[in-house]
């Protein structure tokens, strides 16, 4: 008899918070850096008629034993249609000894703290140290998280521009992260280019499929986090912006097919001597992050199986210590 932790939406936000998600992401993205994990390519199933997808996402951390599968949804409709969220998530985690299943999650609010982490150890390694304009641009569920990972490795950020399809989204954005203790200088803009424009760092998190924000919006120094573009025809940045920064991505097949730079990649705007490296090889000490105040940096996020299993693995281990969840007999 198998027995398996099922662990509630509930019973993960009980023991994840936005550091122990940065703490826990650098360490698997350093991990995949050293070449110390195996992440084969995402499955894609394609909803057209739809307007959706489902992903299965697998990976196996060789340093930390760990191992498990994520499924995941993206459906930017939802909101409205159906009152659902446009992402949604379960999370299996395997036993690599046995291949026995020890743990299955809600993975909704991991992806969303997951990806909000990468953002945030990007900034870490990418953005100026005096960083302390930030626009977001999107308003949903991953602008939070983006802002949340953001404030933790810049406390001195204070000016937070918003922009969103519709003003009540940002508006609502804003009441949000006042409610969670965010006591910063909100703006919300009507228009990106006024949103954009003078940032020190931009995060992009719309499921654009042209490009929003234009090359002669943002300043040298900025720092971007292209973090919307996550399947193949999404783009959010006019191709020239590329043409002028140092481009990290998080994995490079990933991103090469379905990442900020596949739309550009697809015109033959960008080639892969253009992409300078992945975000754990600059963690891992192999390649530079920022080198100059001068220098535009941008980050091309996909989401990582890495970054699930990790986090998943850390929220197994802390719902055992605090005996959260139900135990299943498959």
């Amino acid at each position: 008899m198998v027995k398996v932790l099922w662990l509630s939406d509930a019973d993960v936000k009980k023991v994840l918070n936005m550091r122990k998600a940065l703490e826990a992401n650098e360490e698997a993205f350093k991990a995949k850096g050293l070449n110390q994990v195996q992440m084969p390519a995402k499955l894609l199933l394609n909803f057209k008629k739809y307007e959706g997808d489902l992903r299965a996402m697998p990976a196996y951390i060789e340093t930390l034993d760990i191992a498990g599968v994520k499924i995941v949804n993206s459906h930017p409709n939802n909101p409205e249609k159906y009152g659902l969220p446009c992402v949604m998530a379960v999370i299996v985690l395997n036993d690599p000894k046995t291949g026995s299943t020890i743990a299955l999650m809600d993975g909704t609010y991991i992806t969303n703290m997951r990806t909000g982490a990468a953002g945030g150890i990007a900034i870490k390694y990418l953005a100026r140290k005096n960083s302390r304009i930030i626009s977001m641009i999107g308003a949903g569920a991953q602008a939070r998280t983006q802002l949340m990972a953001a404030k933790e490795i810049l406390p001195k950020i204070d000016e937070v521009r918003v922009w969103s399809r519709t003003r009540t989204s940002s508006e609502k954005f804003v009441q949000e992260m006042q409610a969670l203790g965010f006591n910063l200088n909100f703006k919300i803009f009507d228009s990106p280019k006024d949103a954009v424009m003078g940032s020190d760092i931009i995060v992009t998190t719309t499921p654009a499929r042209e490009p929003i924000v234009q090359n002669d919006w943002v300043n040298k120094g900025a720092h971007i986090n292209a973090i919307g573009a996550d399947a193949s025809g999404k783009e959010e940045l006019e191709p020239l912006i590329l043409k002028r920064s140092k481009i990290i991505v998080d994995d490079f097949e990933q991103a090469w097919h379905g990442g900020e730079i596949n739309v550009p990649v697809k015109k033959g705007l960008i080639k892969k001597e253009d992409i300078c490296g992945e975000l754990g090889e600059i963690i891992a000490g192999k390649k530079s992050g920022r080198i100059s105040d001068e220098e535009i940096t941008v980050f091309d996020s996909t989401g990582l199986a890495v970054q699930d299993v990790v986090t998943a693995y850390f929220i197994y281990n802390e719902a055992i210590k605090q005996k959260l969840g139900r135990i299943l007999e498959l």
